[in-house]
């Protein structure tokens, strides 16, 4: 046997392998399967966190062999053997990234924030691979520059044009090294995206406002009462009080409270989440993130990132989301100095000493 052909062999013999390898890591994995639930709804009692690395793993290199042909394809582009194509590649993925990304989102643990961190550039690289993909874009620009001709009822001409706009904003078009310069951007903005993310998280349940006395909750509803004792429970605070503050600038208790202190209180951690410096401190990532944002926005043709994401928003542009925000400002302040009065009014007949001013 030639060295071409033993060299051969061996690979083949190690894609087997590693084939062999993810499908014994799929076999009784739920997420490998459509659920047989009414709307597919998963299988959430079967389905563990150690299900889901896999699942999204095999998921990517499934899509990229079920893209290679489309875009290799040596017939003529139509929007059945290009666009049907594409929507149907990626259900594993599209399955698995989809439950992992409700079920984290409102009910995270620290194996769910791992997976995300490790998961989250991943995903944008392989995002990067599909939509930069020359060959696969030249099939879906072809299609789009003769839509017209192609006889296409409403929704197929709209799913159509949705993936050409994907793809450009993607950055299909852009040279190759600029084409490397946003996949790198691409795989930063993942990380910070998830970083910022856990970190408001993380902050927000650390900022908890305890409470020793009961009396300074004056004010509460007997289920406000129960809220507060079973979060001093939970964070193991017996005999305390705890108001565990949410993703909110205004929290829910601030209407309830009678103690204008405490009221001072929960509105300062609120206001100071991710700003006090510590490890949840997410000024830094903030600023870096707006520097890769103009950064990759310039990159695609745009003057700045709010003109990028607007574009493809109901606003359109900026000067239109500037007139919806200028127009609101005069009666915005208007009801805010009603209210600011009315409550004035109050404070005076309670003879209270704060002077409130808008």
């Amino acid at each position: 046997m030639s060295l071409r052909r033993c060299l051969f062999a061996c690979a083949l013999l190690k894609v087997a392998q590693i084939t062999a390898v993810f499908a014994a890591d799929l076999k009784d994995n739920p997420l490998a399967r459509e659920s047989g639930l009414p709307y597919q709804y998963p299988t959430f009692d079967k389905i563990k966190d150690e299900h889901f690395v896999p699942a999204i793993e095999t998921g990517m290199r499934d899509q990229l062999k079920e893209i290679e042909p489309i875009a290799n394809n040596s017939e003529k582009p139509t929007f059945d053997n290009t666009i049907v194509a594409l929507e149907r590649a990626g259900r594993l993925l599209d399955r698995a990234q989809r439950t992992f990304s409700n079920l984290n989102a409102c009910d995270t643990n620290p194996t769910r924030q791992k997976i995300e961190k490790e998961m989250a550039p991943k995903l944008a690289a392989h995002r990067d691979e599909i939509f930069l993909n020359p060959k696969l874009f030249a099939r879906v620009q072809a299609l789009y520059e003769q839509r017209d001709k192609l006889g296409l009822d409403p929704e197929s001409a709209y799913l159509l044009e949705r993936y050409y706009k994907d793809f450009v904003r993607a950055g299909a078009k852009l040279s190759d090294a600029d084409k490397e310069k946003l996949k790198e951007i691409n795989a930063e903005l993942a990380k910070l995206q998830t970083d910022f993310e856990q970190n408001v998280l993380k902050e927000r349940n650390a900022s908890s406002v305890v409470v020793d006395k009961k009396e300074e909750l004056a004010g509460l509803t007997d289920d406000q009462m129960k809220s507060v004792i079973n979060a001093a429970k939970a964070e193991h605070k017996e005999g305390k009080f705890v108001i565990q503050l949410q993703n909110t600038t205004g929290q829910p208790l601030l209407g309830s409270l009678q103690n204008r202190p405490l009221r001072e209180r929960l509105m300062e951690a609120s206001l100071a989440r991710d700003s006090k410096g510590g490890e949840f401190d997410t000024r830094n990532i903030v600023l870096r993130t707006a520097k890769l944002r103009a950064e990759k926005a310039k990159l695609l043709g745009y003057d700045n990132w709010a003109v990028y994401q607007l574009e493809d928003q109901t606003a359109h542009d900026v000067p239109t989301a500037n007139k919806l925000l200028a127009d609101l400002a005069p009666p915005a302040v208007g009801n805010a100095k009603r209210e600011a009065a009315d409550m004035q009014k109050i404070v005076d007949e309670e003879g209270r000493v704060p002077n409130l001013s808008v």
